[in-house]
């Protein structure tokens, strides 16, 4: 008679006891996204579609290519490297030549994330890997604005994203300036409705503030995000603008223009929070909250380049285990001492 062996399953931590799996998860940050995706797509035309495809496809292609080649199942299945795309994609300008969206996506899944052991491995956030090689391989291409809600964005594609790979691209206008870069050289600072509502130009998925927010509370609410790190970052931003403001009211722009414009918002909403690049205490998500927007407020004053947010979050995710090991939850049983 055969005998029954009963085995006993250890794992790691988190240990899931209420269906929060990560396919769910993922998903439902696929949900919070649709809505500023659906408009950037409005916005833009047919160049922002064409982008947002390219950078999601670009990004899931690398990780199945490198996870066949590792001899590890594919895990595109779960949404993470869909995640990964989407952000991605968001943070493009919308006129990027595709084969430089390619190069990026490749860089960010397979530099950012395979090579350091795959979800839940990275230590830094995938989609602004990718963003940053691009902002540091082709600077000229990474800053041309186009202008939204032009009358031929749907029957035209914009000539530089067919551009081929190497050769230069040729642009259909002349490049617009974000309302940050007017802000930092000519002091002039965009209306605040405006970029609440998606007016301006700049990045893919970067301008319309309320739908991020909105999208960002949607998670919130499904307790899928650590309210704590966005808070931290607009609470920062929000009172250190708020004192320049004061001193200088022709130099440094108001709170709402700050939290509104750029890529604040989405940054603080949906790449700040990434459950493995940032601490896991809820004074640790203070901290490295507080962290980025001090470093948003610092790049963009006194920096060189007017956007701050892509620099300010990789810098803190490097700075996020050295967070952990400084704070430490109280042993369970201990006192505060002993812990």
């Amino acid at each position: 008679m055969s005998r029954l062996k009963k085995l006993l399953e250890i794992g790691s931590s988190p240990h899931i006891t209420d269906g929060a799996s990560v396919d769910n998860i993922m998903f439902n940050v696929v949900l919070a996204l649709l809505p500023v995706t659906l408009f950037a797509v409005y916005a833009f035309g047919t160049g922002a579609a064409l982008v947002i495809i390219t950078a999601v496809g670009s990004c899931v292609l690398t990780e199945h290519v490198v996870s066949k080649f590792s001899g590890q199942p594919s895990p595109i299945g779960d949404w993470s490297v869909a995640i990964t795309g989407l952000l991605y994609g968001l943070t493009l300008p919308p006129d990027l030549p595709l084969w430089m969206v390619v190069v990026g996506g490749t860089f960010g899944v397979g530099i950012g994330k395979s090579l350091f052991g795959g979800l839940g491995s990275n230590a830094f956030n995938p989609a602004l890997v990718g963003r940053a090689f691009l902002q540091a391989a082709f600077p000229q291409a990474m800053t041309h604005w186009a202008q939204p809600f032009t009358e031929d964005r749907f029957s035209h594609i914009p000539s530089s994203i067919l551009a081929l790979p190497f050769a230069e691209p040729a642009y259909d206008a002349a490049t617009s300036a974000t309302p940050l870069a007017r802000m930092k050289f000519e002091a002039v600072f965009a209306a605040d409705n405006e970029l609440m509502i998606g007016l301006t130009t700049g990045s893919v998925g970067e301008t319309c503030g309320l739908l991020i927010l909105l999208g960002g509370i949607y998670l919130i609410v499904r307790n899928m995000m650590n309210w704590r790190i966005p808070a931290s970052i607009f609470l920062t931003v929000a009172l250190m603008t708020w004192i320049f403001h004061q001193v200088d009211p022709q130099t440094y722009p108001g709170p709402l223009f700050m939290l509104f414009s750029g890529g604040l918002m989405l940054g603080a909403m949906f790449m700040a929070t990434d459950m493995v690049a940032s601490p896991i205490t809820n004074a640790g998500c203070w901290l490295y909250g507080l962290l980025i927007g001090v470093l948003v407020v610092v790049i963009r004053f006194w920096g060189g380049m007017p956007e701050g947010v892509m620099y300010a979050i990789l810098l803190a995710n490097a700075v996020s285990p050295h967070i952990d090991n400084l704070i430490q939850p109280r042993v369970f049983g201990t006192g505060r001492k002993a812990g």
